[in-house]
């Protein structure tokens, strides 16, 4: 009995040291020197010479570029607060950016700067959160994400187009795209097997709107679009929500008055076209071969 109430002790007091700071695992050894650690970096973070809110040019830092010698110095700190259970909701984007250029992507509180277009983030809170696209240093777009908990959400985004929802996935059991990134991207555009997502087995054809609802949408936009930038407008707010069939991209697109747009409105359809292989039939909406040109070399692009 005294024996398994000492294991019952131990056991315990595993538990009520398991999250202490220091108690477990390895502790690797900090190889910065202390005069490394106590420079600032004015090259990359603020400016050790900076002006007085009189204009003056005057050193500011009363540190002289030292940081506060009362932390880091080596010595133990006692009483600092840990916090070991934040969850805020856990979500993911992929943004993939096919163009040349040097582009920083910026989600929440992360930023990704790099010229190969990939852009992963992780760890993200759910919910609402604004999304800005730079080139070179240089704003070029910004938005409103609504990333779901426990989801990731696919983007693509082009400088003269815009930025594309292209789908959101449950992230238990997705493939994260490190030596598949382009995989990715194969289940929203219908390339990964040449048949289309429809044959695919990906059980978009259950998504794609009934007769009835896509007749109140088509008499929706008639009614609240009347010139074509409106109804191109219109189509890409609310083509993210649904998928449709080459035959409903036909219908959208016949409504149209010119081919400018109706070229606009079918690349943003096509991401959502669940039967890829029937697509052909689109490029019968078109007055001009100009456009059904565009169009083709356009997919033929994304291929």
């Amino acid at each position: 009995m005294k024996k398994l109430l000492t294991i019952a002790a131990v056991f315990t007091g595993i538990i009520s040291f398991a999250q202490e700071a220091g108690k477990t695992g390895e502790l690797l050894k900090n190889e910065a020197n202390s005069r490394e650690m106590q420079v600032q970096r004015t090259d990359s973070f603020q400016k050790t010479n900076s002006r007085d809110q009189k204009g003056n040019g005057k050193n500011t830092n009363t540190t002289s570029g030292y940081r506060n010698p009362s932390r880091n110095t080596g010595t133990e700190r006692n009483n600092q607060r840990y916090n070991w259970n934040q969850n805020y909701g856990y979500s993911e984007v992929f943004l993939r950016i096919p163009e040349y250029g040097y582009f920083t992507v910026e989600i929440g509180n992360q930023s990704i700067t790099n010229d190969s277009g990939k852009f992963r983030f992780f760890d993200l809170s759910s919910g609402r959160m604004p999304i800005s696209i730079y080139e070179n240093g240089y704003l070029i777009y910004r938005t409103q994400l609504n990333v779901r908990n426990d989801n990731r959400v696919v983007l693509d985004f082009f400088t003269n187009y815009g930025l594309y929802l292209l789908d959101s996935y449950p992230v238990r059991g997705q493939m994260y795209g490190f030596n598949e990134w382009d995989d990715v991207w194969n289940n929203p555009y219908a390339n990964g097997n040449g048949h289309g997502n429809w044959e695919s087995g990906n059980n978009y054809a259950s998504k794609v709107m009934d007769s009835r609802t896509f007749d109140n949408f088509l008499r929706t936009m008639d009614k609240t679009a009347s010139f074509d930038k409106d109804k191109v407008a219109f189509i890409n707010q609310q083509s993210t929500l649904n998928y449709f069939t080459s035959k409903q991209i036909k219908t959208l697109l016949d409504v149209f008055s010119f081919d400018e747009q109706r070229l606009q409105a079918a690349k943003i359809l096509y991401p959502r076209c669940t039967d890829v292989t029937n697509f052909y039939i689109v490029y019968e909406s078109f007055d001009f071969d100009k456009g059904k040109k565009e169009l083709m070399n356009y997919i033929s692009g994304l291929r």
